[in-house]
């Protein structure tokens, strides 16, 4: 990587770090992430690969309570060094498989992180109370600034050691890997993919959705149609559904059912 390349990167990082908290523009999304640093690197179309294997990982991850998710900033971030890294003269097959593997122990790295990030915000908490018992409006924005941007640092620091590796050692180390470690390390990371697509799945399956699942199968199978077609699709059946919903609670629906037409004849077969 050049210099620019590295300070972008670093920057997309720290973006990212940021947005784990903020959650507004999503830059910690691996789909965003990854294809952020694949365009700064040179590599957008690997990019977007990555991203869009490792958010179908990370769908299935939420924050449950006191459960905190895996990070999924430092994996996508992490990952996608590691594939720009490994793209010089390995298969790119091969670099990207490797860094989808990588995501999950990277985003349990980052857990740890961002439970140290928390831990030296506990006190910014109370210097925040106090400058609001002063009217210290500045002082509450500048601590509360200061919070964010260590959760930017705390992903744009790896980062930049991750950029200072020669990409002649990422390289040999991917090169140096049999082909039974890489074939199994691609077949694990699409395993990682279809259980985050399941535990999606799993959160939102209703018996009015299922219908709709298996008519996506049907459709995608159909190699005529493009991804245009299947969002044009997408659209028009969420719309349609959406109607019938609405006009069941205008009364279209009377009749002492769920207020779903679509689940109230799902139910009685």
């Amino acid at each position: 990587m050049n210099p620019i390349s590295i300070l972008l990167v670093v920057v997309v990082a720290f973006f990212a770090g940021m947005e784990g908290i903020l959650d507004e523009f999503q830059f910690h999304q691996p789909l965003v992430a990854c294809t952020l640093i694949g365009l700064v690197t040179g590599h957008p179309t690997e990019g977007i690969i990555l991203g869009g294997s490792l958010q179908m990982i990370a769908l299935g991850w939420a924050n449950v309570g006191a459960a905190v998710a895996p990070d999924a900033a430092l994996a996508a971030v992490a990952s996608a060094i590691i594939m720009v890294k490994g793209l010089g003269s390995a298969d790119t097959q091969t670099a990207i498989a490797t860094s989808i593997a990588l995501a999950v122990p990277l985003s349990v790295a980052g857990l740890f992180l961002t439970m140290l990030c928390r831990t030296i915000a506990i006190p910014m908490v109370h210097f925040m109370d106090a400058a609001a018992e002063d009217a210290n409006f500045r002082g509450v924005e500048m601590w509360q600034l200061l919070a964010i941007g260590l959760q930017g640092i705390r992903i744009a620091i790896p980062a930049a050691m991750l950029c200072m590796i020669p990409a002649e050692a990422v390289t040999a180390m991917l090169n140096a890997m049999p082909a039974w470690l890489s074939g199994g390390m691609a077949v694990g990371g699409g395993m990682v993919a279809a259980v985050g697509y399941a535990m999606v799945i799993n959160m939102m399956a209703t018996p009015e959705v299922w219908p709709f699942f298996a008519l996506g199968f049907v459709l995608a199978s159909l190699s005529e149609l493009t991804l245009i077609a299947l969002g044009a699709l997408g659209v028009s059946i969420a719309l349609i559904y959406l109607g019938l919903k609405d006009l069941a609670k205008q009364g279209g629906g009377s009749g002492g059912g769920s207020g779903d037409p679509l689940g109230d004849i799902i139910n009685d077969y």
